[in-house]
């Protein structure tokens, strides 16, 4: 089974992906080692989140933080800047936290050296953000040692290939098992790779391409002639909605109020608009009023609706429901936030906010460009 898969990884796999070459665009030989840092950034980024989407953002990162140096050096609104619109948010800040004591290990002097980098999954897990398979794949990949990796792609690869019949849940420990046994000591780099590579384009979640897979004679969930209902999955739980009021607030200055997370709070050290969820009976209208005055102290007059929409996360619905908004008194104040500023519309680009910020953005371009042109 090594051998096959090397061997349709040869001809078939991804070797294009940049973090996997050499700095001069050549593969690597065996046992030759690679620069970890942008590995590390990579895999981090790939947690949870397509290569298709990592690629551009992985290369603007290496632009702005070429270095570990200049990542540990970096401020946080920098990293969190960069990692907007990447999701998953906890993951940048446990990132340059990690950059910090990695820098305390490896020595400013010694971070070009893949030799001074760590090589030992005990303390890679022991950074913040960093979990068994992201090392094992930084470690695979950084010094061809040989560490079994569980991403996505293996958990369905593996629970096809025995018709594993419980979910990954309760299945965990069995297909690590697995993933240990089928490593190939003598390749673990291109080895880990193919199966990553044979998951994103062969064995995909939907329509698996089972006629051109490698491992097709051995797969169990083949030869039942379903694979797309491995891996099994546990019912799902109905997801709560909530309706979110939401303020953008002007000043007389043609300003708008903006405030900053917690570094505590989800989302932390993330700038946002001002609102919060509705209550039971409340109109929604209402819901901006009263969530900015508890929020910032002021009080604001509603004018109109900019923008709704439904945005989800993993654990839960939300609809934005997003209104154009005046001060009409109070000084604001960060009652239940880091701070809070007035910027010009302009300037929000430079400030970082989740994702489903992005809309309100763009609806506000679009109503104030029509303003400016009347």
């Amino acid at each position: 089974m090594q051998a096959v898969l090397l061997n349709w990884f040869a001809l078939h796999g991804r070797h294009w992906i940049p973090w996997k070459l050499k700095p001069n665009g050549a593969l690597p030989e065996k046992l030759e080692k690679l620069p970890v840092y942008p590995i590390w950034i990579a895999e981090v980024m790939l947690q949870q989140t397509q290569l298709k989407v990592v690629l551009p953002y992985w290369k603007n990162w290496m632009k702005a933080f070429p270095t570990l140096v200049d990542l540990a050096h970096a401020g946080d609104h920098e990293v969190l800047l960069l990692w907007q619109g990447l999701g998953y948010y906890s993951r940048a800040k446990r990132t340059h936290q990690s950059a910090k004591k990695l820098l305390e290990i490896i020595g400013s002097n010694n971070s070009l050296n893949p030799l001074a980098w760590p090589v030992s999954i005990s303390t890679w897990v022991d950074l913040p953000g960093i979990g068994r398979t992201t090392a094992a794949s930084i470690i695979s990949s950084a010094f061809d040692l040989p560490e079994a990796l569980l991403d996505g792609n293996v958990k369905r690869i593996l629970s096809r290939l025995i018709g594993n019949e419980q979910s990954l849940s309760r299945s965990s420990s069995k297909l690590w098992s697995l993933s240990n046994d089928l490593l190939d000591y003598d390749s673990p780099r291109n080895f880990n790779q193919a199966l990553m590579d044979l998951g994103a384009t062969v064995c995909l979640p939907k329509n698996p391409k089972c006629f051109c897979c490698p491992w097709k004679s051995y797969c169990c969930a083949y030869y039942q002639g379903d694979p797309s209902k491995f891996p099994m999955k546990a019912p799902k739980k109905a997801l709560p909605n909530l309706v979110i009021g939401i303020g953008i607030v002007f000043n007389d200055f043609g300003e708008i109020l903006i405030d900053q997370r917690k570094p505590d709070q989800t989302m932390g050290s993330m700038w946002e608009f001002p609102g919060g969820k509705q209550e039971k009976g409340e109109l929604i209208e209402d819901t901006v009023i009263r969530e900015i005055h508890e929020e910032l102290g002021v009080h604001i007059k509603v004018l109109q609706n900019l923008i709704e929409f439904d945005h989800c996360y993993s654990h839960k619905k939300l609809h934005f429901v997003v209104y154009i908004c005046k001060l009409s008194s109070g000084i604001p104040k960060p009652l239940s936030s880091l701070q809070t500023k007035w910027v010009k519309p302009d300037d929000l680009i430079n400030y970082p906010f989740p994702a489903a910020n992005k809309y309100m953005i763009k609806a506000l371009q679009d109503y104030i460009v029509p303003s400016k042109e009347k």
